[in-house]
């Protein structure tokens, strides 16, 4: 054997990717940070505490997570990071090279597909890659260190599995077609880069800044002495409340600036929650800052909080924004914690239930959940030739472009926001919640600043999905018709009214109007409490309204001896019904663009039924330990969000002959990016692969609203496909001019303009545009209205355990209407992530809170997403239709199959059971509880 490396002192030194390291790792450093600081930017930082597996590199061939793995212990070691994969292997398996000298595994996951934003990817390809084969038959054990939030882990197992994409061979690109990522090549290499893959040379003399959060609910700070914090070595300037702008603003971000109230300062005298930012130390090190963070002394005078909202309505409760003047910061009731409120109805409640032949009447509860996005909320911000430039893991680059202007009342156009690659949102980056500290600090001190979330961060100061406490009341006739619909809301908005008022008024919207009923009504309030904020989540509040509706829907159906899935037939919508909510009108901008949703109810029953006829023996082996049953739910969402969403986007052809598509949504495995270039080849009669991108940069293109509210096909997509479609129809004109022929006969394809009686080089015509000043550089928009319904139905067969209280998924089914399906595999993708995301929140997940208001679920480890063991295998079904208002047809999938998972897992218990568990999470102590008080637990 060779001798290990050595450097000039003698000690082994750290070979990475088969070259000695540059540096030697400082004390205590962990292999991750010292490998990231070498240039490997593949290696990802998700955790800190070797649960996420982002990080999995190779130490002499074995993974190891290298959040935990001291620097120093890789002395003398081969360590092989995502970059140095291919490099490593000997391809010895008869693959070919081809693809082009990637490693085995990286190739499987590119064909297949096995990633969506694509953060966790290399962590994934590092730890499959050691499997032998038997490992590989045992996914479930030797993949639990390693999690994904997007995929719902089934594209992965494929990959790992090398299925082949029958599908996909020989697709030409265009609409209907399993069209691979453009960025998957540098996804599974490692080379794609997020907000913080950057080299230490693109930032000379970079600082870093770290936040000293709240250790109370509620607090007036008296003083804080900064003094110790800079006698730190490295600290360079602590910002607090004396430091900011005097401007008070939400961390929201929507179309409409009014959407939301103005209730928060950039660091306040007052806190509001456990975790609310009090000062900010920039420092040369995470070190220098994390220590000046220690150093800060501060006084606070401890004031009364309040930690419900049941508490916070209450005659005399502390108040959370009650010195606020409410018309002006736009709060409802600011004495009274009521942030928004909403009072609706529609026809006489009380006489429908006083003739109805069954009345229901519950309590439903929902929870807090994270979105645990992988990346944290992260940015980079400094300037440039007097622009304001900050490169941030966002949804929304131009709003918080706006939002930054607008605070630091600069001109819009001396502020540019940008994003790498962003590692999952579901809601959560619809914020602005770091860039503005790191934009301040940037102006400045005129050197660029970087703010990075830890995972501790995420759970306890960034935002959660809205709890809400929902009384119902329905009623039913023994025929079958739903006659009355009552709703009693309250919604936690936390300690700001970030998207509070979007999300109740949503959340009531169309779980409410996918009924037909003659009687409903609605009464809503979103209350404010001294707890960590909420914001926006996946459904935007939808999902845990339908969790209490469609629960009451089972309910009035077994009331009245009919069957679940008749009596939603009987009273669901039908194409052209008034949709009815929280409006005594029907919205005129929504339009049933498509209806699909009699579709996915057969098609979600359908499917439960060939799973009864294949598992009909199921209960019998399992014997009286087990109670099986299968339960459904429906739901419908709006295409686009109201009160306005735009997008702008840019085609051009560039004298090499290729397509240049730029737009402003961003991609965080959204797909909107492979959305974007298919539209764009379908109207330009080519293929994705003469289509290059450029996307999310305030620089690039006109305003975009963002990617939320699954806008990223229907409305992003229709700004795209407008600029290519004009840009076809101007070189098809320029073709027939040089051709000398008639337009109508001339076909734009990959090689340019055709006719029967010749053809003219994409080139040529380039040139020719020139020659005669016309500009091959075309901008589309969209936005606005029309907007359009989709629709989702859920089915399960599950087994309860009566001894436990365990509960196992036997079947999960969902059927979905997205219209024109554009990329099959892409949209199924999102639906089965969207699952996995929902069957958590259902079952185990659950942002926890103590007496105090502090989280304490504040690490993964503490906080279980699902795991590939976790996940079941759903059966995904698309109903046929074509979106009038969509391009080509399509519509949007990307939140709404989150919304129908738990109301159908707490039915099929209902149905397996016969109790009705109106509280979530489902988690196993609070079913095996509900069995023992029922009489039906056998232990």
């Amino acid at each position: 054997m060779g001798e290990k490396p050595t450097n000039s002192a003698g000690a082994s030194s750290i070979v990475i990717n088969g070259e000695p390291a540059t540096a030697e790792p400082r004390a205590g450093q962990c292999l991750r940070t010292f490998l990231r600081e070498q240039g490997n930017t593949g290696i990802k930082k998700g955790c800190d505490g070797g649960d996420c597996g982002a990080c999995t590199v190779h130490v002499d061939g074995k993974p190891v997570h290298s959040c935990i793995y001291p620097a120093a212990v890789a002395g003398g070691h081969e360590v092989t990071t995502i970059e140095g994969l291919a490099a490593s292997c000997s391809h010895d398996d008869g693959e070919s090279e081809g693809t082009d000298a990637l490693h085995p595994m990286q190739r499987r996951f590119l064909e297949t597909q096995g990633f969506q934003c694509g953060f966790c990817t290399a962590g994934m390809i590092m730890t499959a890659a050691t499997f032998s084969e038997e490992q590989k038959e045992n996914l479930p054990r030797n993949l639990k260190g390693n999690l994904c939030r997007c995929t719902g882990y089934r594209a992965i197992a494929d990959s790992i599995a090398g299925a082949e994409d029958e599908q996909n061979r020989g697709c030409s690109g265009g609409m209907g077609d399993n069209v691979p990522a453009p960025a998957g090549p540098g996804v599974v290499t490692g080379q794609v880069k997020y907000a913080l893959d950057v080299a230490p040379e693109e930032f000379p003399g970079l600082l870093h800044m770290k936040l000293l959060r709240s250790p109370h609910a509620h607090a007036r700070v008296l003083s804080i002495d900064t003094a110790a914090a800079l006698a730190v070595p490295g600290v360079v300037r602590v910002f607090t409340h004396e430091d900011v702008p005097a401007l008070h603003y939400s961390t929201a971000q929507h179309e409409l600036v009014e959407d939301d109230p103005d209730d928060m300062l950039m660091l306040d005298t007052v806190v509001r929650f456990v975790g609310q930012r009090v000062a900010a130390v920039v420092a040369d090190s995470v070190q220098a800052a994390e220590a000046g963070v220690r150093a800060l002394a501060v006084d606070y005078e401890v004031l009364p909080a309040v930690f419900t909202p049941e508490e916070a309505i209450l005659p005399g409760a502390p108040t959370v924004h009650g010195e606020k003047d409410g018309e002006i910061a736009r709060i409802a009731r600011p004495r009274e914690n009521v942030l928004a409120e909403l009072h609706s109805q529609l026809g006489d409640v009380e006489e429908a239930f006083a003739t109805a032949d069954f009345v229901h009447e519950k309590e439903y509860r929902t929870h807090r959940v994270q979105h645990v996005a992988l990346e944290t909320h992260c940015a980079i911000a400094w300037v440039d030739d007097g622009v304001l430039t900050v490169r941030s893991s966002t949804q929304v680059p131009f709003l918080a472009q706006r939002t930054l202007a607008r605070i630091f009342d600069r001109p819009r156009d001396t502020v540019r926001v940008f994003t790498g690659r962003v590692g999952g949102g579901f809601g959560g980056k619809q914020e602005v919640l770091a860039e503005d500290l790191a934009a301040l600090a940037a102006l400045d001190l005129g050197v660029p600043v970087q703010l990075e979330f830890t995972r501790t961060e995420q759970f306890t100061a960034t935002t959660t999905r809205h709890p809400f406490h929902m009384k119902v009341k329905a009623s039913a006739r023994k025929d079958g018709t739903l006659t009355g619909l009552q709703l009693d809301v309250l919604t936690n908005t936390g300690a700001y009214g970030n998207h509070g008022p979007g999300v109740m008024f949503h959340g009531c919207g169309e779980s409410v109007a996918v009924y037909n009923c003659a009687n409903k009504k609605l009464d809503a309030r979103a209350v404010y409490t001294h707890t960590v904020p909420a914001g926006a989540f996946r459904g935007y509040g939808l999902s845990q309204m339908i969790f209490a509706v469609e629960s009451a829907m089972d309910e009035l159906a077994h009331g009245i001896g009919m069957d679940p899935w008749e009596f939603r037939r009987r009273n669901m919508l039908r194409e052209g019904d008034p949709m009815l909510s929280s409006h005594s009108e029907p919205e005129e901008d929504v339009l049933y663009g498509s209806y699909g949703l009699d579709q996915c109810v057969q098609l979600a029953e359908d499917a439960l039924r060939r799973g009864a006829d294949r598992e009909a023996s199921f209960g019998e082996r399992l014997g009286d330990d087990w109670l099986v049953g299968e339960g459904s739910a429906l739901s419908m969402i709006d295409t686009v969000p109201p009160r306005g969403h735009f997008a702008h986007s840019r085609v051009s052809l560039g004298s090499s002959g290729r397509y240049l598509v730029e737009f402003g949504t961003a991609e965080f495995g959204n797909g909107t990016t492979t959305v974007h270039t298919q539209l764009a080849a379908e109207a330009l009669g080519t293929n994705t692969a003469a289509i290059d991108y450029r996307q999310a940069d305030t620089a690039n293109t006109g305003h975009d609203t963002g990617a939320f509210g699954s806008t990223g096909t229907v409305v992003a997509g229709k700004a795209t496909l407008a600029a290519a479609t004009e840009l076809a129809d101007r070189l098809r004109t320029l073709g027939a001019e040089l051709l000398g022929v008639p337009e109508a006969g001339c076909v734009l394809g990959p090689d340019g303009v055709a006719h029967a009686g010749g053809s003219v080089p994409l080139g040529a015509l380039h040139q020719a545009a020139f020659e005669r000043g016309i500009s091959l550089v075309v901008d589309g928009e969209w936005g606005g209205t029309p907007r359009s319904v989709a629709f989702n139905v859920h089915g399960f067969r599950v087994a309860v355990s009566r001894v436990t209280g365990e509960i196992r998924i036997l079947q999960s089914v969902q059927a979905a209407d997205a219209g024109k399906v554009v990329n099959p595999r892409q949209c199924r993708g999102q639906v089965e992530g969207g699952i996995a995301q929902a069957l958590g929140a259902a079952l185990y997940e659950a942002v926890r809170i103590d007496e105090t208001g502090k989280v304490f679920t504040d690490i993964l480890r503490q906080y279980h997403i699902p795991t590939f063991a976790d996940t079941p295998r759903s059966e995904v079904y698309f109903a046929e239709t074509a979106d009038a208002t969509g391009p080509l047809g399509a519509k949007s999938m990307s939140e709404s199959p989150f919304n129908p998972v738990a109301p159908a897992l707490a039915n099929a218990i209902r149905n397996a059971t016969g109790l009705r568990f109106s509280t979530l999470p489902l988690t196993q102590d609070s079913v095996y509880l509900g069995l023992k008080e029922a009489g039906l637990a056998l232990v």
